[in-house]
């Protein structure tokens, strides 16, 4: 049995070998990752990972010969919810401000969404299930508190650069970390994947841990 995970972030291919999960190969899943118009943050990440996962279904490089054994393909999303706002990842240094400003001495929710598929297994274009298609997902979410933040504290911390790529602007487990005083929910969900949400579907799907 083979593990694909559908993602370029560092972060996950960590978070997976801590418990001693290393994927077979690495292949980023090219889609569009605009919310939609209304879409709440619970459905975009539980959609986007079931959209990334079914993307390389059809790649020739996942697909296999059956005596091969199956391939299973593990993606993610990750969004920061200010109520029913998405904060997705700043496309430039201003909106990494806004970002930071709105989150300030307030409390926000980290949701992941995880999808796993099988390579065998065909799914829609526009990643909902066929009647044969075992797509697994779950969602996870943490409530995070951001302290007040100064106008120093942001310019300090947006001078670091660590926002780029982020969902929300932050990263928890850099230096972001000293501006967050309370958690309630897993603490690796906000770093990128919720790994008991990632063990349970691995083992349910047969992958020995």
């Amino acid at each position: 049995m083979r593990l694909i995970l559908a993602s370029a972030s560092p972060r996950r291919k960590d978070l997976l070998a801590q418990i001693g999960v290393v994927p077979d190969a690495i292949i980023p899943a090219d889609i569009d990752e605009q919310a939609r118009a209304g879409e709440l943050p619970r459905h975009y990440v539980q959609r986007l990972a079931r959209e990334k996962a079914a993307a390389l279904l059809d790649l020739a490089d996942v697909r296999v010969p059956a005596q091969a054994g199956p391939t299973l393909i593990l993606a993610a999303d990750t969004t920061v919810a200010l109520g029913r706002r998405i904060l997705e990842k700043p496309r430039d240094i201003d909106e990494a401000r806004r970002f930071l400003e709105s989150l300030s001495g307030r409390r926000h929710r980290v949701m992941t969404g995880q999808a796993l598929a099988l390579s065998d297994s065909h799914s829609n274009s526009d990643g909902t299930d066929s009647a044969d298609t075992p797509v697994r997902t779950r969602v996870s979410e943490t409530q995070v508190a951001v302290k007040r933040l100064s106008r120093e504290e942001i310019d300090w911390y947006l001078a670091s650069d660590e926002w780029q790529g982020k969902a929300g602007g932050y990263s928890i487990q850099g230096r972001f970390a000293r501006f967050i005083p309370w958690i309630n929910g897993s603490y690796t969900n906000v770093v990128g994947l919720d790994l008991a949400d990632s063990h349970s579907l691995l083992s349910g799907a047969g992958m020995r841990l």
